[in-house]
């Protein structure tokens, strides 16, 4: 499936001569606050569906989305890739696109390796927007042996042809290189020792938390260290019977959280009409 929706507006991001696809929708960025939906390792714009979309509608918001380089239609990554990979994403390249998009009050919305780059951001006390709360769905701040299991288990799916095969429907010619650029840093010895624990503490704005139970790409030690070493407000939420992408298993339960979360950080605020 893809992103049709007829009112999102699909726009060009140019960051030192990159192209990454991007979508709007809804309020114009000075008329509204924006959520900014960060995309997890293996994932895109379109891979959100409709999620981003639902959420603006519901809080009054306004939605930016878009692939990071490598991903879904933007231009392709440079091979290999560090494993500060998503010090990279999070301290050079979002700011960039914040400002390039002219997002001035906006929530952090990451989803795996997304999330983990909106803690980077948020921990990092990067000037540039009003940033009102962030939310993470399976972020990681720590390396863990189920994740580099999962990550093991995923190449193997991939080089049989079983999962690039899927992949390709999101990332066509970038299919390739938007696995390896996630893959290859995940499973480099050093990667065992990654860690942004150090950036929770910083973070000056509410957290909201979200991961499956039943994820297999980290246990329930992560949220419990957002929640412990926050410097500020984090609430957890778990979810039973569920996996990696809480916006997709468990749709109606992932927005009425991040909803409720986004209104009441928004309470003291006024959201301008």
């Amino acid at each position: 499936m893809t992103l049709q929706l007829n009112p999102a507006t699909f726009v060009d991001i140019i960051i030192d001569q990159i192209r990454l696809e991007a979508a709007w929708y809804g309020p114009a960025a000075d008329q509204a606050p924006t959520l900014v939906f960060l995309h997890e390792g293996l994932g895109c714009l379109s891979l959100w569906r409709d999620f981003p979309f639902r959420l603006a509608e519901a809080t009054g918001c306004s939605a930016f989305i878009y692939s990071r380089q490598g991903y879904g239609k933007s231009d392709p990554a440079n091979l290999p890739r560090s494993v500060y990979f998503m010090h990279h994403e999070a301290l050079k390249v979002l700011p960039r696109v914040l400002q390039f998009a002219g997002i001035q009050r906006a929530f952090l919305i990451g989803h795996s390796d997304g999330g983990s780059i909106a803690l980077i951001y948020a921990g990092s006390g990067m000037p540039g927007i009003e940033l009102l709360g962030v939310i993470t769905e399976a972020a990681h701040v720590f390396c863990e042996a189920i994740t580099i299991r999962s990550i093991e288990n995923a190449k193997r799916e991939f080089e049989s042809g079983k999962l690039k095969k899927r992949l390709e429907r999101y990332h066509g010619e970038n299919t390739e290189g938007a696995f390896y650029s996630w893959n290859r840093p995940w499973l480099d010895p050093e990667f065992l020792t990654w860690n942004i624990e150090s950036f929770l503490a910083p973070i000056s704005v509410p957290v909201l938390a979200i991961q499956g139970e039943n994820d297999p790409y980290g246990t329930l030690a992560q949220v419990e260290s957002i929640v412990r070493n926050t410097g500020t407000k984090a609430t957890p939420v778990i979810l039973q019977q569920c996996g990696h992408s809480p916006h997709a298993q468990k749709p109606a339960e992932t927005l009425e959280a991040m909803a409720k979360f986004i209104l009441d950080c928004l309470e003291p605020h006024t959201i301008r009409e």
